[in-house]
């Protein structure tokens, strides 16, 4: 077992599927129906999403599958409340479980999903590799681990402290009703051309999205209230620059990659 901390942005994706894939291409029989080899458990659809295409990618030329309606597949990435539905309507079965990575494991806890975790664990084989990967070793993550791990190599990447080099950090303090006025001032005066602004509430991200699409910019919003497809696209617009302002909450916080934000 492995307990590794490293920071969003150093190829932690790569780092666990390329020997894992390799690892599923050279050991064990074919995956039997409804059964999965390896499991990959992440906070968010969002970074479900990014996940699972990285590891289709790696896994191109590879006799194995990633994701299927129907049958079994080699690799299946989900959330954990997601997962723990499928395990109830007994579309899944873990009999064939070979290794399972816990992915952004600090921002699970941080999203609630403690209680999910333990009841997925109460029903995994035993006899399995569990890899835990998390930006930092709180009390909560050492617990967890505690709890999930079997005596684990423990690897921790320091950080590479990029926002001191090439992020300009500035805290504004500002009456709470004035924030959304002070945003637009502060994106004309410094002609933002692509902005990620993150709000506390699904409601705030809505309340700010009607008043920029009111003012006639180019802005969009995703929550855990929006249908996937919805929140989806609206990151995807927003990844191609279709989209000029994104606001959301912390379900795009962590992990999920966008080039010359």
């Amino acid at each position: 077992d492995l307990m590794a901390a490293a920071q969003t942005g150093t190829g932690k994706t790569a780092g666990f599927a390329l020997p894992l894939l390799q690892r599923l291409t050279m050991e064990g029989p074919k995956v039997a129906p409804n059964s999965i080899r390896a499991l990959v458990l992440a906070p968010t659809r969002e970074l479900a999403d990014q996940v699972h295409e990285s590891i289709r990618q790696y896994a191109e030329h590879l006799p194995l599958s990633t994701y299927a309606a129907y049958g079994g597949v080699d690799v299946l990435v989900a959330t954990p409340g997601r997962l723990l539905d499928l395990y109830r309507q007994k579309a899944i079965k873990f009999s064939q479980l070979q290794t399972l990575i816990l992915d952004e494991a600090d921002r699970m806890l941080d999203l609630g999903f403690a209680e999910e975790l333990r009841g997925i664990y109460a029903v995994l084989p035993k006899q399995r590799q569990t890899l835990l990967f998390s930006a930092t070793f709180s009390d909560e993550i050492r617990l967890l681990a505690a709890q999930m791990l079997n005596d684990p190599l423990t690897i921790e990447v320091s950080p590479r402290n990029v926002a001191a080099s090439s992020v300009k950090q500035w805290v504004v303090t500002v009456d709470k009703k004035r924030k959304a006025d002070l945003f637009i001032h502060l994106m004309k005066k410094h002609r933002w051309g692509q902005v990620l602004v993150f709000a506390k509430t699904r409601v705030g991200v809505d309340q700010l999205v009607d008043r920029l699409q009111g003012l006639g910019l180019n802005a969009d919003g995703i929550h855990g209230d929006k249908p996937q497809a919805t929140r989806q696209r609206a990151l995807d617009r927003f990844k191609s620059n279709e989209v000029k302002i994104l606001v959301a909450t912390d379900v795009a916080a962590r992990g999920l990659d966008i080039d010359d934000l």
